[in-house]
């Protein structure tokens, strides 16, 4: 079993004690970080020098501490450089410019070729929104890092896209492809990973350490955080529950097997269930994620079809979210995605009484539902939460740092 190191330790320690500062609505001073986090004082004050010292936290002013010398009060300091999350989907790649504090600077959206999408369209694609990002300022930010979602199985020390559902890719060196191109560093995942990191650090897993965030687009997966820390199985491919059988000898999916949960959840899944239901129905178009538009609108005017669709979309998610409550145990379960963000409260509700149903009694005491409160595009922000994380654990950055603070403090013990 590996062990984790001190300097395992002291990473996670970095990384709980910046997400407090994001999460505050506010600065907040090493007292509060302290109390958050439930790490020492002197703990919180080392991991604060040294995010001040790498100009990654910034002084916010002062606040009376009742007699003693004021509080400084911290933020994140949003102008220390920039990073870049980037969301590869089906039919498009989506590249985002944030600053520091992973506010969105700029935004492009790119089309993907409509069939027989090949690596180089993808690098292509993300090549062209990152330099066109960049080159739209008068003064290009200096970028820390890029983060890249792809679909499907990503070996992430690698950098490999191990298998893409849509284009039938396997073993894809795409790191490598774009590091020829991108003169920054690289980090590469999967949307499943992205949704759930932009959940820990911005949205329902800020408040819990156990979580299960359900992704539902073209693709649906589970990002799982067990403990505060993504959970990522042996070799990255933790969470693909979207390929764990719901339907025994139903719908084909498009991994090849029969009945995975995505045949009956995703925007394909939904598109199937409105044929099933009147193959000339008018909700129904070649693009699927218009199809769950349509449905969405239909339902809140009253249309039968349409209610029953979403009637249909819960009762699977439901079941099939019912078994990972029972595996798992979160203190909260969050819905993403397109689908979830077209269908929202009618399917959450819908969903919530399968649940009820379906799950035993004991995972459901201390546990929330809920949408995803994340703003914009979740995977893209999870993807530049991957570059700030990558920074965060540099050692050339870090270990700068840390090594100055330990020279400046053996002087002084010398001289005093």
């Amino acid at each position: 079993m590996a062990k984790r190191t001190a300097q395992d330790i002291r990473r996670r320690n970095r990384f709980d004690a910046l997400r407090c500062v994001f999460a505050a609505p506010g600065p907040v001073s090493r007292q509060e970080i302290a109390t958050a986090t439930g790490l020492s004082f002197a703990t919180v004050a080392n991991l604060v020098a040294e995010l001040l010292e790498a100009g990654v936290l910034r002084e916010a002013g002062h606040e009376d501490s009742g007699g003693g010398r004021p509080r400084a009060r911290l933020a994140v300091n949003a102008e220390r450089g920039a990073l870049v999350g980037i969301d590869v989907a089906e039919t498009s790649v989506q590249v985002e410019l944030f600053d520091l504090a992973l506010e969105v600077l700029r935004s492009v959206r790119l089309p993907l070729p409509q069939t027989d999408v090949r690596p180089h369209d993808v690098v292509d694609a993300i090549v062209t929104g990152v330099e066109g990002l960049s080159d739209a300022s008068d003064v290009p930010p200096r970028i820390l890092g890029a983060g890249v979602s792809v679909p499907g199985l990503v070996e992430r020390e690698g950098g490999v896209s191990v298998f893409s559902p849509y284009w039938s890719w396997r073993d894809v060196p795409l790191r490598s492809l774009l590091a020829e191109r991108l003169p920054m560093p690289l980090y590469l995942d999967n949307p499943l990973k992205a949704g759930t990191v932009a959940e820990m650090w911005f949205g329902a897993g800020r408040e819990v350490d156990d979580l299960v965030v359900l992704t539902l687009r073209a693709g649906v997966g589970a990002g799982i955080a067990v403990d505060g820390a993504l959970y990522r199985g042996a070799t990255n491919s933790a969470g693909e529950w979207g390929h764990t059988c719901l339907v025994r000898e139903g719908r084909e999916c498009r991994c090849g097997r029969q009945g995975c949960v995505e045949a009956y959840v995703s925007t394909r899944g939904i598109a199937r269930t409105v044929r099933e239901l009147d193959g000339e129905s008018p909700l129904l178009d070649p693009d699927e994620d218009t199809v769950t538009t349509n449905v969405a609108r239909a339902a809140a005017e009253g249309d039968a079809v349409a209610a029953e669709t979403v009637a249909r979309t819960a009762r699977y998610l439901g079941e099939a979210a019912a078994d990972l409550l029972n595996l798992f145990n979160p203190q909260a379960l969050v819905l993403g995605g397109w689908v979830a963000d077209r269908l929202g409260e009618p399917l959450l509700r819908q969903t919530r009484d399968v649940i009820a149903a379906h799950a035993l009694p004991a995972t459901l005491q201390a546990l929330t539902f809920q949408l995803s409160a994340v703003p914009d595009n979740p995977v893209s922000l999870g993807a530049a939460t991957f570059a700030l994380e990558g920074f965060l654990d540099d050692r050339e950055t870090f270990g700068t740092v840390a090594a100055g603070r330990r020279a400046a403090k053996a002087a002084k013990a010398r001289t005093s």
